[in-house]
């Protein structure tokens, strides 16, 4: 075996035995003449040069690779190598008696996990009061709100009907002139200072408001400059929100209308949505102190894959969204990073996996699969469904094995629990 500059590369030879290989190629010859159909030939009745000659190269080649791939595995299990990718093979020679191959591949690298015991994760702390319930309801009532006219001056969170003009000294410009635009107000929707103008302002009134388009505006025509915008208010709707009461429980999918029954899912699905949350940021700490401590040679060829993996999945997903993107060319340069990292963390969990014994258990995957079914209307079924499927667990399975390197992670370093509030533990 010879090793190369890339100190995860090595190269083996492959022989394959002349005899052998004319052997099994007219084997399968002689099986194909018994069931391939030719025009001109009676089923069965094909002779066997004729068979050669229609189908003897690809025969070959298939035989050829069952070979090299056999030989191959034989090889680097005799010497306990762990291969990563897969082999190219290049002949080497052709004799009389055998046909060699070098077989060019790369080795898993040796992972040594670096100590984590003086790292420091910071665990989020809190817990679900009646007011985040409480304010989850009128959140939920926003939701189902419904806009009806009002006689009053126009306020942050009205839905407004307006026209208007907008000039740059003086003069109107394109995309600044609009009739009948519907805008809620508060959303940020038109740009800084336009909404904040049309405040206190009644149906049918008209006001003048200066504002400066931003800096990064997409139309860079106006970009940056100041305009003036005449704007004529037509219409003002208030929010209509509607009362907590029986049939806002039944809205909710709770058929005895009783808002107990709403705040006590409302209160089961914030506990869960908060367990993710606090599972999410430990895990991101966790995975980074793993990749801060733990350096790794990498296989090239995992990388290439992986590379391959996220471009092909970037080109789904915007198919998914509409757009004809089956030929688009996608670099792979694009995910050098992230391929990266994903390969030195699979590494780095099937090392921590085995060398700890951090499997996953069938309850835990069964505890992880059952409180995911409980965002849906029938849980069971929902259940039902991943068990139906053996490769539908998989997910469920890494999510488990992440977690079991988290609570390892937890117990060697350094925890400091941290009482955050809802927003900042939300995103919001």
């Amino acid at each position: 075996m010879q090793m190369s500059e890339n100190s995860l590369e090595r190269r083996i030879d492959v022989t394959v035995p002349v005899a052998l290989f004319n052997q099994e190629v007219t084997k399968r010859l002689q099986k194909l003449a018994h069931t391939v159909k030719l025009h001109g030939f009676r089923p069965g009745k094909v002779p066997l040069k004729v068979v050669a000659q229609q189908f003897g190269p690809q025969v070959r080649q298939e035989v050829l690779e069952g070979e090299l791939e056999t030989r191959f595995g034989n090889a680097v299990r005799e010497q306990s190598l762990k291969v990563a990718g897969f082999p190219k093979f290049e002949q080497k020679s052709e004799g009389e008696e055998n046909l060699v191959f070098g077989a060019t591949f790369e080795i898993y690298p040796e992972v040594v996990i670096g100590d984590i015991s003086a790292s420091n994760i910071t665990r989020p702390v809190y817990e679900i009061g009646k007011a985040d319930i409480e304010r989850t309801i009128e959140t939920l009532r926003k939701q189902r709100g419904v806009f009806e006219p009002e006689d009053r001056a126009a306020q942050s969170g009205d839905k407004v009907d307006i026209d208007f003009i907008g000039k740059i000294d003086g003069e109107a410009f394109e995309g600044g002139t609009a009739k009948g635009v519907e805008v809620i107000l508060g959303q940020g929707s038109m740009i800084p200072g336009f909404e904040d103008a049309i405040l206190g302002m009644k149906a049918g009134e008209t006001k003048s408001a200066e504002v400066t388009f931003p800096e990064d505006y997409h139309g860079r025509e106006v970009a940056g400059k100041k305009a003036v915008f005449d704007i004529t208010l037509n219409r003002v709707e208030g929010l209509k929100l509607p009362e907590v009461d029986e049939e806002f429980a039944k809205s909710l999918g709770i058929e005895s209308g009783d808002m107990e029954a709403v705040r006590a899912e409302i209160e089961g699905n914030l506990k869960r949505e908060i367990k993710r949350r606090i599972q999410s940021k430990m895990k991101d700490q966790v995975m980074q102190i793993l990749l801060d401590s733990t350096k790794i040679e990498l296989p090239k060829s995992l990388v290439e894959m992986e590379k391959h993996r996220l471009a092909e999945q970037a080109r789904q997903d915007l198919e998914a969204r509409g757009m004809k993107a089956k030929d688009m060319p996608i670099p792979r340069e694009l995910f050098e990073e992230q391929a990266n990292r994903r390969v030195t963390l699979g590494l780095i969990l099937s090392e921590l996996v085995n060398q700890h014994e951090l499997h996953a258990k069938p309850d835990q995957i069964r505890a992880v699969i059952e409180e995911f079914a409980q965002n849906y209307e029938h849980p069971e079924e929902v259940v039902r469904w991943h068990y139906a499927d053996a490769s539908r667990l998989n997910d469920a399975e890494s999510l488990v094995l992440e977690d079991n390197v988290v609570e390892w992670a937890l117990a060697s370093a350094k925890v400091d629990d941290k009482p955050v509030t809802f927003e900042e533990l939300m995103g919001a």
